[in-house]
């Protein structure tokens, strides 16, 4: 039997263990335009979790990380989001990239003319209190390898390793990943899961969007799948794995 969701009626101020929530967003309704994609999304992370945000095409996921990282687009017209005590719901894209979000969006964003190098040094430029180019390299070593190597003629995998390395490179709490593993071959989506679980042991809390929705849950510890843009399901990822029917009927496998 699939198990449904009911939204909180208040705000979710605890995490499932009791202690107060890292990262919390409440009643998020989001917008392009008059479509309304999020309609009324709530959920709560500890810290150092990775939640695999699920669903088809169109459920409203990347809508949902979008929200989260305060861009333009989607607007949000009502909720809450909260990391660390701070509002990001109340805070621009870049103040809340200065508090610690970092968005890795699907496309990657690799700027195009500067090498591997030359991308982490822009990305530490504000704020400068991430990672250092010489630990990054320590985590990358493929990266290092390349560092004077244009990011853009970089291989996919490679270019996703350059985009979550970047993120590193500031001062980041909160990771957010659109569909890390887009086109990847299956060794490169193990290796790119082995860095996310790296990331995880040093307390880095990440939201992770993936079409791929087995390698996903293999790596997070919870699940939420969203349907037209409302949850319907937050459960640990082996209750997804082992629910077949929940997985046909949300995730299409």
């Amino acid at each position: 039997m699939i198990q449904s969701v009911t939204l909180p009626v208040e705000k979710p101020v605890t995490s499932q263990g009791g202690s107060p929530a890292f990262f919390s967003c409440w009643d998020l309704h989001s917008y392009y335009g008059e479509s309304y994609i999020v309609q009324g999304v709530s959920f709560d992370i500890r810290e150092g979790e990775i939640v695999a945000l699920l669903g088809r095409n169109g459920a409203g996921k990347t809508s949902t990380l979008r929200t989260i990282a305060r861009v333009d687009s989607p607007q949000l017209r009502k909720g809450e989001i909260w990391l660390d005590h701070q509002p990001l719901h109340e805070m621009a894209a870049h103040n809340a990239s200065q508090l610690g979000v970092a968005l890795v969006p699907e496309d990657r964003r690799i700027i195009q003319g500067l090498t591997v190098q030359e991308n982490l040094e822009l990305a530490q430029i504000a704020p400068p209190h991430g990672w250092s180019i010489d630990r990054i390299y320590q985590h990358f070593p493929r990266l290092a390898e390349r560092r004077d190597q244009q990011g853009t003629t970089l291989s996919g995998g490679e270019q996703q390793m350059l985009a979550v390395a970047r993120a590193l490179a500031r001062d980041i709490k909160l990771l957010l990943l659109d569909e890390p593993y887009e086109g990847l071959a299956p060794v490169i989506v193990q290796e790119i899961a082995q860095i996310v679980s790296d990331i995880k042991k040093l307390g880095i809390t990440t939201i992770i969007v993936e079409q791929n929705a087995v390698a996903a849950l293999k790596l997070a510890d919870r699940a939420i799948i969203l349907d037209m843009g409302q949850i319907v399901f937050d459960g640990t990822s082996q209750e997804v794995l082992d629910n077949a029917e929940l997985r046909q009927q949300y995730l299409a496998i």
